[in-house]
């Protein structure tokens, strides 16, 4: 991640997945601690996207009329697979198996959008997000917890953490 602007949007989208995340993952237990961590991820992407938004186009990895039809072509794709697999796994009576795959689609989308953004640190991002989904299953299959608390919570945390982190390049850049 080279520019403010792209630092900035990072955080603008991650924090609000990450937001979605943990709404993802509300159980009654945790409801406070998801609800602040929900508000905090919205806080972090609204600044993220007022250094996204105040800087020139031109500084984005995007602007490249190339990198940007494979951005649109990678998210497409993910968006098709986790859409897919959600249906199958609706249908099948596995609904509840959703936000585990999600989750893995999401970690491995990661990976070709690393150059594409000129972010090598995605990569990290999405092999936690494919071991979340993966430690998910394991544990509701061993200890009978809904995948939506694991996924939810440990996803929304990753993406958090991320989006600070873009937050803070943002402002240092």
């Amino acid at each position: 991640m080279k520019s403010r602007r792209d630092a900035g949007l990072t955080a603008l989208f991650l924090g609000f997945f990450a937001a979605a995340w943990f709404g993802w993952a509300q159980v009654e237990s945790t409801r406070t601690w998801l609800l602040v961590g929900s508000i905090v991820s919205l806080v972090i992407a609204a600044l993220g996207a007022v250094f996204g938004f105040r800087r020139p186009r031109a500084e984005s990895a995007l602007h490249d009329r190339a990198k940007y039809r494979r951005y649109g072509i990678i998210v497409g794709i993910e968006f098709a697979f986790a859409g897919i697999g959600a249906a199958i796994l609706g249908i099948s009576g596995a609904a509840a198996y959703i936000p585990i795959w999600v989750c893995l689609v999401v970690g491995v989308h990661f990976f070709p959008l690393a150059p594409v953004l000129d972010d090598p640190g995605l990569r990290p991002l999405g092999a936690a997000m494919i071991a979340v989904s993966v430690a998910a299953l394991v544990v509701t299959l061993t200890k009978g917890v809904p995948p939506s608390t694991i996924t939810g919570i440990s996803a929304g945390l990753l993406l958090l953490g991320y989006a600070v982190m873009a937050l803070v390049r943002a402002v240092r850049t």
